[in-house]
């Protein structure tokens, strides 16, 4: 079985002048060394694609795949997830993850708050600024957290994410909107532990395989998963897995929260908990980074015993099972699906 690799290489946009934080999204040239070489050790044949304009290319050039391992991010716009997807819909190619209806609303944290909130999930109040006037009437308790609607790696989030003030709500805001260029979502903090969960499958058949809980050291920023915490884990950051009955809720509502949204395959759920120990859905990332060291999901499996290969199994037994190809597994590694459930139990 032929297995195309779409992806956003980093040192590509670098090399054309875009930023670090524009960039941090983007993959780093051993993710995709890690991806390609555990699915050939799975008994698949890789072809490298690249990003949507190589795969558009190759694509026009007549070549084709018998399905595409797609972690490509996208570069501009709200539907830069769906761009790749959308292109392989098109030519009737099979991929990993999720489709682009999904890839669009989960990429825009407003849209996907309200879906969250009409299937009964618990997810806190929130604004959207869109232009300056917005910032007047908004009508949410101090403190509040802001953030970009549309970006991801805790791109836009510092410690003045934290705002306590009506003035410092416009300062903040102000300089996202002029930084990012989009929308501004603005939710009450909450106070309480942060939790990312990470599922594997998809509909009835997906599994929330472990809570892993964010712990913010000392010495860094405070109260809040920033960017610049995000890029120095190693130094500011714990990780440590959750399986008390607080850790079990967030599970329970990361799943939910997935099958209603429709996510495929794998990904993560961020939650924090309020002050009344409630955990509330954050966001959802279905394109979570597979980084086999440095990636909340790969980080969380290895915790738990699931080793990278196993991870990159189940992706494609999700993904295969869909297009009824599962058949074509080579069957040396088992998905991990039923061995961790017990760790939530």
């Amino acid at each position: 079985m032929k297995v195309g690799l779409t992806y956003d290489l980093r040192d590509e946009y670098l090399s054309e002048g875009m930023g670090i934080e524009e960039s941090a999204e983007f993959d780093r040239p051993d993710t995709i060394d890690a991806i390609e070489s555990t699915l050939r050790y799975l008994g698949f044949k890789t072809d490298r694609i690249g990003n949507i304009k190589q795969l558009t290319a190759r694509l026009s050039s007549g070549d084709s795949w018998d399905i595409v391992f797609n972690i490509a991010e996208g570069v501009s716009g709200f539907g830069r997830e769906a761009q790749v997807p959308a292109l392989l819909d098109a030519w009737r190619i099979p991929y990993t993850f999720s489709d682009p209806l999904v890839l669009c609303i989960t990429l825009h944290k407003g849209f996907t708050k309200r879906i969250i909130r009409d299937i009964g999930i618990p997810t806190t109040d929130f604004a959207l600024i869109e232009e300056v006037s917005d910032i007047n009437q908004v009508n949410l308790q101090f403190p509040i957290f802001a953030k970009p609607v549309s970006e991801g790696t805790g791109k836009g989030v510092t410690k003045a994410s934290k705002i306590v003030c009506q003035e410092a709500l416009k300062k903040v805001c102000l300089d996202l909107l002029k930084r990012y260029k989009q929308p501004v979502l603005l939710e009450p903090f909450l106070p309480g532990r942060e939790f990312t969960v990470g599922i594997i499958g998809t509909g009835k058949n997906a599994r929330s395989i472990g809570v892993l809980e964010v712990i913010i050291r000392p010495k860094a920023e405070s109260d809040i998963y920033s960017y610049t915490n995000k890029e120095l884990y190693e130094e500011l950051v714990t990780y440590r897995i959750a399986q008390d009955e607080m850790a079990e809720h967030a599970a329970d509502i990361a799943l939910r929260s997935w099958r209603g949204l429709g996510c495929r395959d794998a990904g993560r759920v961020d939650l924090r908990a309020d002050s009344k120990g409630m955990p509330n859905f954050i966001e959802v990332n279905p394109l979570a980074g597979l980084h086999p060291e440095h990636s909340d999901l790969p980080i969380l499996c290895t915790k738990i015993g699931i080793s990278y290969k196993e991870l990159i199994n189940g992706i494609m037994e999700s993904a295969l099972h869909r297009q009824d190809k599962h058949t074509h597994l080579c069957g040396r590694i088992r998905p991990p699906l039923n061995r961790s459930e017990h760790l939530l139990n």
